[in-house]
């Protein structure tokens, strides 16, 4: 039985955080390490460069630290293949052809696109690779051939995108080379976990993140920090938990459910100060967090490791869609030299 083919990745453009790991990164691991997938995992550096053309640097600083942390939290380059998106230039010639098969309108009405392209306040000046990054996905996507897509609710738009884009190619030019993806949710209410401060969205430009790689003390004032229920001002006054970032965290990190309800039977009642129940937190997460960092400091000690693993599984990577690119142009007609 041929194994189902996984493709998921992140953009460059900082080191990951627990918002990272919850909504993708433990799934991915669990996902690799069923023996059910081949798996490939893409830094999006071509992507992230869309709106950040003017930093760069920004992109390289950022390559190997987001590589570290797909390896501290037990990503494996013996079962997954870990490659770097402009480093395989069968995706741009890919992307190239795609662009012929959907049209302006198309990518105007994507929700996802809409929706970030006003987070990002671009008003009339969208870059154009941006405008077009999800015909740049539908690449990625299907040059592996991927049967699954790690994806969360919002983007599943993106995913459908790519459908399309399969289903048009492979009618226009009369084959069945490509492959339509489906999507891999995680559980409901484990897509995206709010920031320190309440914000709905844990975010990296909202400096409201706690990162894999944070120490002791920095996860420490961090979550000392965390925004509770505004109201409990004493600690003999009852506390909502609703809204409560401290219980919301508990609730998806600490493993002890029965203790977590006990805790915020407490909490509503009266008497369970935010202090106390912050240095609990603190405890929980140190316990999520202390192994991955550990890991992490040994690829810190040793980067040039880190980066021939991304060049092996570059050049992996760029065989399979070396492959199906070829077997495109063979579809188009325009493998005139073979």
């Amino acid at each position: 039985m041929t194994k189902k083919v996984i493709l998921t990745g992140d953009r460059p453009t900082g080191k990951l955080h627990i918002g990272h790991y919850v909504g993708s990164l433990r799934n991915r691991v669990l996902l690799q390490n069923s023996g059910d997938y081949e798996s490939y995992i893409m830094i999006a550096d071509n992507q992230a460069l869309t709106d950040n053309a003017h930093d760069p640097e920004k992109i390289q600083r950022s390559l190997l630290q987001v590589a570290m942390d797909y390896l501290a939290v037990g990503i494996d380059p013996k079962k997954t293949t870990i490659l770097v998106q402009s480093q395989i230039p069968a995706l741009t010639d890919m992307m190239n052809q795609y662009l012929n098969l959907v049209t302006v309108a198309r990518l105007n009405r994507n929700p996802t696109v809409k929706t970030e392209i006003k987070q990002k306040a671009f008003g009339e000046s969208v870059p154009a690779g941006f405008f077009v990054y999800p015909v740049s996905q539908a690449a990625d996507i299907t040059a592996f051939k991927a049967t699954t897509v790690p994806v969360g609710d919002d983007q599943e738009p993106m995913l459908e995108q790519t459908r399309e884009l399969v289903r048009s190619f492979n009618k226009t030019y009369n084959t069945d080379t490509l492959v339509e993806p489906e999507g891999y949710f995680p559980p409901k209410g484990l897509g995206r976990i709010p920031g320190l401060d309440g914000n709905a969205k844990m975010s990296k430009s909202l400096g409201n993140a706690i990162y894999l790689s944070d120490d002791a003390d920095t996860l420490k004032k961090k979550v000392m920090s965390m925004y509770t229920d505004p109201d409990h001002i004493h600690i003999e006054d009852p506390g909502k938990i609703e809204g409560n970032v401290v219980f919301t965290y508990l609730d998806i990190f600490d493993e002890d459910k029965a203790k977590v309800a006990d805790l915020k039977a407490q909490y509503q009642h009266g008497g369970l100060g935010d202090v106390k129940i912050k240095r609990y937190l603190m405890d929980v997460l140190d316990g999520v967090l202390r192994p991955i960092r550990e890991r992490r400091a040994i690829y810190e000690a040793d980067p040039a490791q880190v980066l021939q693993i991304l060049k092996d599984g570059t050049a992996k990577a760029n065989v399979v869609a070396d492959q199906t690119w070829s077997e495109m142009q063979a579809a188009i007609g325009i493998n005139y030299f073979d």
